[in-house]
């Protein structure tokens, strides 16, 4: 596969929309790096699979798309990241997440603009399967991705600092979030997405690094999750390293199967207790609504909205949250704190009923 950067570089320069095909097959892939801008439109086509080397000591990606306009890549074939080796080599919950050892992110889209991904698999990244970061305009529809639950730091998709990014009919299995949202990202559609096993979809965290940005515009609908350890989610670090704001946040006809904490505002978000607890987030969050949620709870935390007691949370409303839990340990609870949520419709437990309880260390 040497020859793939190759004809990139010659699809690159054509004046006329050209089109890259890997066909059916599998074929070893090393890292590699597609960089525009390209004169014209371009498509690659992934028919066959394509594999990672072994390799866990080199660059923070296996394959990357960089500054491309009118850019697709489809065709039906598989990213298969080889993962396992890299798994154990993965320290990040020995360390600070600023030190973790540096794992290749499987698929890096990077300042993509006009762009459709659509039908391929993501297997067993060895960290994210996809970083989608500066771009406008991109769509990724169709896309499967698959790790084992136990396989960590594998986020299904990440997006960041980018603005008009759709994720639409996707099915995502893996061993972190399905979907993560990081700092400066704009208008983003998740819709018809199933997540499990997983870690659910969140928001964040936010406020670990200085000089991150606002998130706005954040639309979850129409989305199922299955045995995932979180449902829809915000998090934020506590003593944040920056003062940022996300608004227009919106979760709406939510389905959950056997999922935990399946609604939760987390702003003391501490993995592994690597952080100040006693300073609160500066994560200001706005204008967030939870609406039509429904289904199981694999634990009896059915909602938790713990705000910031430095900024509590503004303009939040619940409507139609019924959520079932059947543990010993139960009935289901809805705690609040640092927060006066506007109540829309019915919620099953009671909003804001519940005495407050420390989360678990996740």
């Amino acid at each position: 596969m040497q020859e793939l950067s190759k004809l990139f570089k010659e699809a690159c320069q054509c004046v006329d929309k050209s089109t890259v095909l890997i066909p059916k097959g599998e074929f070893k892939l090393g890292e590699i790096e597609m960089m525009g801008p390209c004169k014209a439109p371009i498509i690659i086509v992934l028919q066959g699979t394509v594999k990672a080397d072994g390799n866990v000591n080199g660059k923070d990606y296996w394959v990357a798309f960089r500054r491309i306009t009118n850019f697709r890549l489809n065709g039906g074939g598989v990213f298969d990241g080889e993962g396992n080796a890299a798994w154990r080599a993965n320290n990040c919950h020995k360390t600070s997440l600023t030190q973790c050892k540096r794992l290749p992110i499987s698929l890096r889209f990077d300042y993509i603009t006009d762009g459709k991904v659509r039908d391929i698999t993501s297997l067993d990244a060895k960290n994210f399967h996809i970083n989608v970061i500066g771009a406008k305009n991109m769509t990724f529809e169709d896309i499967r991705i698959v790790a084992p639950d136990e396989s960590p730091n594998t986020d299904g998709i990440h997006v960041g600092r980018s603005d008009g990014i759709k994720i639409i009919n996707t099915n995502i299995k893996t061993g972190d979030d399905c979907i993560s949202v990081g700092d400066g990202m704009k208008n983003l559609l998740v819709e018809r997405v199933s997540c499990g096993p997983g870690h659910g979809i969140s928001i964040g965290s936010l406020g670990l690094y200085g000089h991150e940005e606002d998130v706005t515009g954040i639309r979850v609908v129409n989305c199922t999750l299955r045995n995932t350890d979180n449902g829809v989610r915000i998090k934020t670090w506590p003593s944040a390293a920056c003062a940022t704001t996300a608004s227009g946040i919106h979760f709406e006809n939510i389905i959950l199967q056997n999922v935990s904490n399946p609604i939760l505002i987390d702003q003391e978000y501490c993995p592994w207790n690597r952080c100040n607890k006693n300073k609160p987030s500066s994560i200001k969050l706005v204008d967030i609504k939870f609406k039509n949620i429904r289904g199981s709870s694999g634990n009896k935390d059915a909602v938790k909205l713990l705000c910031s007691k430095a900024f509590p949370c503004q303009n939040v409303e619940i409507g139609d949250i019924d959520i079932t839990y059947t543990g010993k340990d139960g009935p289901a609870t809805f705690q609040c704190c640092n927060i006066s949520p506007k109540l829309v419709g019915k919620q099953c437990p009671k909003a804001c009923s519940s005495p407050l309880t420390k989360l678990p260390d996740q």
